[in-house]
């Protein structure tokens, strides 16, 4: 299936039907709320000022304005209240903001590029979004999803922190080159060279380690984070995806394939495959841990594995290409449908589930600390 990257960048988003609260603008990023009941002191004041400072006859401009200060006088309060999500529309430059409790999409906040992926920082304060093709790293503020900084960063494609938090780890999949950034100060430590297509990743608990899948070779590599160096470098099956740490094993997807490669971390060795659908793509443990949800891309299903035994079980159709997964305070898994411009909420109890539209290409997604 090759690379995660799409092939077309978009630089502008698709343009959205209007929405009651504010209009929505031809070929702009900004969707305001749906509706704007609350009320917040000095807002429409805000709005004004934001208004009187735009050029008179700017036209579109001007209607994406008042869309953007109305979300910002407006717009996080009820989603910061009831808990949001934060989808990642990878083909639209953008990031739409999802109402829990309502389960719809109250406003979208503007990427440069491309964006993926994102990852909340060890102490909370931030929630960090790649750009990858716009190098460049999004700060937002995890209780409202408004962006308090923008940082140049090289093809931030995926990344994770280690779980000491003294590091991160930046996967740069179209430059084959793995950053290491201290935390707090976002000095760039180590860069190493890797063929080729760095993707997924995940650490060893003691943070001595990070393991790096490498699509466009179908190896996975270790990186000592104590040297900075690379340890070792193997095969693991046609372009691999996701990568897990479970119970002292490796779990990674063969997105090439149909399976779930189960290896040892120390050397890499395979030691089992366990089918789970074709596209075997990303992986993430329940909040109890005791499964293993295995997306498969192809095959439009998440397969859950016994995170003890690995035995399979249970098959859950979520078509559309499941790709990033979160979970919500009620049990639901929140999908994003990589090919269906939609976020699935699966019920695992009842294997039903709702779609909520979003942009094209979803790619990660996360939820608020106040749904956690």
């Amino acid at each position: 299936m090759g690379s995660e990257r799409n092939t077309s960048i978009m630089a502008a988003g698709r343009p959205a039907p209007a929405r009651r609260g504010c209009a929505s603008v031809s070929g702009g990023f900004v969707r305001a709320p749906r509706a704007l009941p609350w009320p917040v002191p000095g807002a429409w004041h805000r709005v004004r000022l934001a208004v009187r400072a735009r050029p008179a006859g700017d036209g579109p401009g001007l209607a994406a304005l008042v869309c953007l200060a109305a979300w910002l006088a407006f717009g996080a309060g009820p989603a910061a209240a009831a808990g949001f999500a934060v989808v990642v529309n990878s083909a639209d430059a953008s990031l739409s903001l999802i109402d829990l409790a309502h389960q719809t999409e109250i406003g979208r906040i503007p990427a440069l590029r491309e964006p993926h992926h994102l990852a909340l920082t060890p102490d909370g304060s931030a929630l960090l979004v790649g750009d990858t093709a716009g190098n460049e790293m999004l700060f937002l503020d995890p209780a409202t999803g408004a962006v308090k900084r923008r940082m140049t960063i090289a093809d931030p494609y995926q990344f994770g922190f280690s779980p000491d938090g003294k590091f991160l780890v930046v996967n740069g999949l179209a430059r084959n080159q793995v950053d290491i950034y201290a935390v707090g100060s976002w000095q760039l430590v180590k860069r190493l060279k890797l063929s080729s297509m760095p993707s997924h990743l995940a650490f060893a608990p003691d943070s001595a380690t990070v393991y790096v899948t490498l699509q466009g070779t179908d190896r996975l590599a270790a990186i000592d984070l104590r040297q900075m160096t690379e340890r070792w470098e193997v095969e693991i099956g046609k372009t691999p995806a996701g990568v897990l740490w479970n119970r002292g094993k490796l779990l990674v997807g063969i997105m090439g394939s149909d399976y779930v490669a189960v290896a040892d971390p120390a050397d890499g060795k395979v030691e089992r495959r366990i089918r789970t659908g074709k596209g075997a793509h990303n992986l993430f443990l329940s909040p109890d841990g005791k499964l293993v949800y295995v997306g498969n891309r192809v095959d439009g299903t998440i397969m859950a594995l016994d995170a003890a035994t690995l035995a399979p079980g249970r098959s859950y159709a979520v078509p559309g290409g499941p790709d990033c997964a979160a979970f919500a305070p009620d049990g639901k898994m929140w999908v994003t449908q990589r090919w269906a411009r939609k976020v699935a909420v699966l019920d695992t109890v009842t294997g039903a589930y709702s779609s909520i539209d979003v942009g094209r290409s979803p790619h990660g997604i996360w939820l608020s600390e106040r749904a956690q």
